[in-house]
């Protein structure tokens, strides 16, 4: 009879361990680019990731905190709150793009991305940085010190950093705005982020 509660206890810690392996949460703070901005929500890169690591890290589940039109100010607003409502493991960042369309600071913009990564890290949380370009008609010199926040940021922290989110997807497979992918891209953007987020999750 002891040997059978024994077994039972200890069968009862392993589900206890289990479970609580399965709640490591990966929180995506993002804008419409990755809230699945004119496609099917259920087509969106950060969904189809989840159901990717359903397969392979069935121990992590997705959290979906993008808002369109999300800004970096909005972002560093918000995330106090997400990191205590969700206590992620992991918090992909996708943000500065509507900033960048904008005409915003770049120093400004930097400035908000550098405040909320120190939260997260704060919080003892991995960051993935998802580092977004803008067109060039936006002027060389801009896109150009735009487009160096994500790696000096990066650098600055030692955080992963996908530097650019978009690369590989073909014109076709952007929506009439020539801004946001279509539902054909989706995939492509999720294993993207995959390749940089799969060293996170060890």
């Amino acid at each position: 009879m002891k040997t059978f509660l024994k077994i039972v206890l200890l069968l009862a810690a392993l589900a206890l361990s289990n479970s609580a392996q399965a709640t490591k949460t990966i929180l995506v703070l993002g804008d419409s680019l990755s809230a699945g901005y004119g496609i099917e929500r259920g087509d969106s890169w950060a969904n189809l990731l989840q159901q990717e690591l359903k397969k392979t890290h069935p121990q992590f589940e997705m959290v979906n905190a993008s808002i369109s039109g999300e800004t970096t100010a909005g972002g560093l607003r918000r995330i106090g709150k997400a990191l205590q409502e969700y206590h992620p493991a992991v918090v992909i960042l996708e943000l500065g793009a509507n900033d960048g369309l904008r005409g915003g600071s770049v120093a400004e913009t930097e400035k908000n991305l550098n405040l909320i990564i120190e939260q997260v890290q704060n919080a003892n949380a991995k960051v993935l940085l998802l580092g977004i370009q803008l067109p060039p008609n936006y002027g060389l010199n801009y896109t150009r010190q735009f487009r160096e926040i994500y790696p000096k940021l990066s650098k600055k922290h030692k955080v992963a950093l996908l530097p650019f989110m978009l690369e590989g997807i073909p014109p076709e497979q952007f929506q009439a705005d020539n801004l946001h992918p279509n539902a054909a891209a989706q995939p492509l953007i999720m294993h993207n982020v995959l390749r940089s987020l799969m060293p996170l999750l060890h």
